[in-house]
């Protein structure tokens, strides 16, 4: 039931506080503070997430012109100063945020277990990708990646029911994307799609022995011995279904178990691929459709690019670059929480974009985010209609 609060405490309400306390303990993130609290911090920098704020000055602009409504935003600080903000920014430890994005996606997760994926699978299917993001050397030389560039790099795991982030790894942007597979830990029965970047036999073996499956793009340079071919439908793409023993000098001691080999071609493209899975039960169509929906791990990565404030930031320091970048992905699952919560029909974009215009308003998170469908039941009313149009820039 409505009961009068802003659209922004509202949708903080969402959060779990309590498990954000412990996050604050866990690291001491409040030693010595009196007024400028992690949770102030958050709220903060999840208003400048959410409203697309530029810099430090500009969020303390905006924040000032409302400030008798930064209490009901859930603000104990009385002002909000830049200077305060950056020195937050700077010596917080930046895994309060980090602990309490898990937490987070942890209660994501399940909202979305159900999700259909278009294909005869009931496992867990995750892709695993990188993203790197630009930095300026003479700013950021903490973030080494070329001789004339810095760099941080997203080594992103991605729940593709959802396209929940259950795994975010941040590094500078030398770290190979191939290392992530050593900080992961292999959930049995799932799947994990990946391209060719990441094609090291031992440590795909790693994951064969913890019973998950993988699908992954070879190398065209991958030195194989075929044992047995597979009847295909060559119908729908699928030119060969083969299993397959590596014979390179290191990928047959690394790997010394069969594979599949799945040769497909996309007529759409005109591309062929190979494909090698360590799973033998499922169609080999489907693992060509496995490998199309890792995909969406490239459109979440240009999604929160486009959409959250991770390509310009309000520090220099790696703590706070990796502050702003937890709490922006954090920000996106909180999102993706609400829709779920309040069956909001509308996708992510529209949601931000009507956030964005209405936090500050007293009105029903419903009421604003179910727009859309109002608008659409309702014809014979064409102002309603523009002023959806409005929000969201349609």
């Amino acid at each position: 039931m409505y009961t009068g609060r802003l659209i922004f405490s509202q949708v903080m309400a969402h959060l779990p506080l309590h498990t954000f306390r412990r996050c604050v303990a866990r690291y001491r993130g409040e030693h010595y503070v009196k007024h400028f609290r992690c949770l102030d911090q958050y709220y903060v920098m999840a208003f400048a997430q959410l409203t697309y704020r530029e810099s430090l000055r500009d969020i303390e602009v905006c924040l000032r012109a409302h400030q008798s409504k930064l209490y009901h935003m859930g603000l104990r600080a009385p002002s909000v100063a830049r200077n305060t903000l950056a020195k937050a920014n700077e010596r917080r430890d930046w895994r309060i945020y980090a602990d309490f994005a898990q937490a987070l996606i942890r209660v994501a997760r399940p909202l979305y277990a159900d999700e259909d994926l278009g294909l005869e699978l009931d496992n867990t299917v995750y892709a695993l990708d990188a993203s790197t993001i630009d930095l300026c050397l003479s700013i950021f030389p903490w973030a080494l990646f070329r001789t004339t560039k810095s760099a941080v790099k997203l080594h992103t795991l991605l729940d593709l029911r959802g396209n929940i982030p259950t795994f975010i790894h941040i590094t500078d942007g030398k770290v190979h994307d191939v290392n992530a597979l050593d900080m992961l830990l292999p959930e049995p029965g799932a799947f994990y799609i990946m391209d060719r970047g990441y094609v090291d036999f031992r440590r795909l073996f790693t994951l064969n022995a913890a019973g998950a499956f993988f699908v992954i793009r070879a190398k065209s340079n991958t030195k194989y011995r075929r044992r047995y071919s597979h009847p295909v439908d060559t119908a729908g793409g699928v030119r060969c279904d083969q299993t397959i023993v590596l014979t390179g000098v290191r990928s047959a001691v690394d790997y010394p178990q069969p594979l599949r080999r799945i040769k497909y071609h996309d007529t759409q493209t005109g591309k062929t691929f190979d494909f090698l899975t360590n799973n033998f039960s499922v169609k080999a169509q489907t693992v060509a459709d496995l490998y199309r929906y890792r995909w969406q791990v490239e459109l979440f990565f240009k999604w929160i690019k486009q959409h959250l404030r991770i390509k310009s930031f309000f520090g220099t320091t790696e703590n706070a670059v990796k502050s702003q970048i937890w709490i922006a992905i954090s920000v996106y699952v909180l999102v993706a929480i609400i829709k779920k919560r309040h069956d909001i029909k509308a996708d992510l974009y529209t949601i931000l974009q009507v956030l964005s215009l209405t936090l500050f308003e007293k009105t029903s998170i419903e009421q604003v985010l179910n727009l859309r469908d109002r608008a659409q039941e309702d014809h014979g009313n064409p102002k309603q209609l523009d002023l959806f149009d409005n929000l969201t820039g349609h």
